[in-house]
Formats: C-alpha cells, structure tokens, sequence
C-alpha cells in the first residue's frame, strides 16, 4: 500500500514533468509551436532545427531540470527508493503525456536523463558518454538516444538497486516506442542529422 505522501511527490512529480519546455520557450521567444513545424515533436531536437542553438539550449536544459527537481526533492524528503523510482517514472511520463499540452509531449530523451542522474550520477555519466559518442560518430540524435536507452537499465542494474533498474527499463521501453518513426527513418535512410534541416 502507498504511503499518502509517496502518492502525492509522484502526482507533483507527474505535474512538474508536463510543463513542456520547448513549448513554452517557443512562445516566449516568438518561435513557432515545434508540434507544428519540423518534425512535430515538442523536444529540442527539434527546437534546434526551427529556433537554432540558443533555443535549443534552454529548451535542453528545462526539460533536464524538470526530471531532476522532483526526484532531489524526493530524496531530500527521504523516500525510500521504491517512491524515488515512481516519482522519476512519474515526472518522465509527465514529459511523454502532459496534462497541460492535451498529452502530446515529446519523447523524453532529456527528462529522462535528468530523473536519471538525480537518482545516481555515475549513472548520468555513463548515459551522458554513451550519448555523446554516438551523436559524434554518426550525427544522428535518435540512434544515440536508442543506443543511450537500450543500455541505461544496465548501466542502473550496476551501479544502484532492482527498483531503479526495473523502473529504467519501463522507462527504456518507452522511449523506444517514442522513437518508432526514427526507427523507421533510420533504417529507410530518411533520418535527419543534427543540425540538418527537415526536409
């Protein structure tokens, strides 16, 4: 059974995890609704590819911070790690499906590293190097993104506990059927570069 406060830091979780930055930062800077432009995904891939590099940045960084906050504040709070993997799932699938945008958010590559990181930063490390050695060799964000989730359950098993290892594999499956359009782009050769426009 749920401790009352577990459920409710998940149900703030979940909140903090549906306010989408790229929308927002879009508004705010006069950028068009990235559901709407490019690849239609509200994530800063594809705020790069409408906005250019300063958007893309913020939006980087809010959709990062709005998965670490929770899971710190969870931790400073002193839930045990069975609520810490909720309450990271929570604010991860706020991101995918949030309340406050009609539930079309975006794939949760960032919010997902953020929940992540918080939980265990030798963790983040090894995701943060996965990633980047991927984007570098190849210049595709999606298959370093792939590569990032398919490995992020082990790196988790390794360095922490069981319920944040099963926790990461949810989330790990999840963000690979966000990305099934990018499977299929890849495999067909139609998968925009980083940096590259939409064509």
């Amino acid at each position: 059974m749920f401790h009352v406060d577990t459920l409710l830091a998940v149900l703030i979780a979940y909140l903090f995890g549906s306010i989408s930055s790229a929308i927002v930062i879009c508004k705010l800077m006069g950028l068009p609704d990235p559901r709407n432009e490019g690849s239609g995904n509200p994530g800063a891939t594809n705020v790069l590819r409408i906005g250019g590099k300063k958007a893309a940045i913020i939006t980087l960084f809010g959709d990062v911070i709005k998965g670490v906050i929770p899971v710190l504040a969870a931790k400073w709070y002193g839930l045990d790690t069975f609520g810490l993997s909720l309450v990271a799932f929570a604010a991860f699938l706020g991101h995918l499906y949030p309340v406050f945008f009609r539930f079309e958010g975006g794939k949760g590559v960032a919010t997902a590293f953020g929940c992540l990181i918080a939980l265990n930063w030798q963790v983040g490390l090894m995701l943060s190097g996965t990633w980047l050695v991927i984007a570098i060799l190849f210049r595709y964000s999606s298959l370093a993104a792939l590569t990032t989730s398919i490995l992020a359950p082990i790196y988790m098993w390794y360095f922490t506990n069981t319920n944040y290892a099963v926790m990461t594999c949810v989330m790990s499956l999840l963000l690979i059927y966000r990305h099934r359009k990018n499977i299929r782009n890849l495999v067909t050769g139609k998968e925009s570069k980083i940096g590259a426009k939409k064509t």
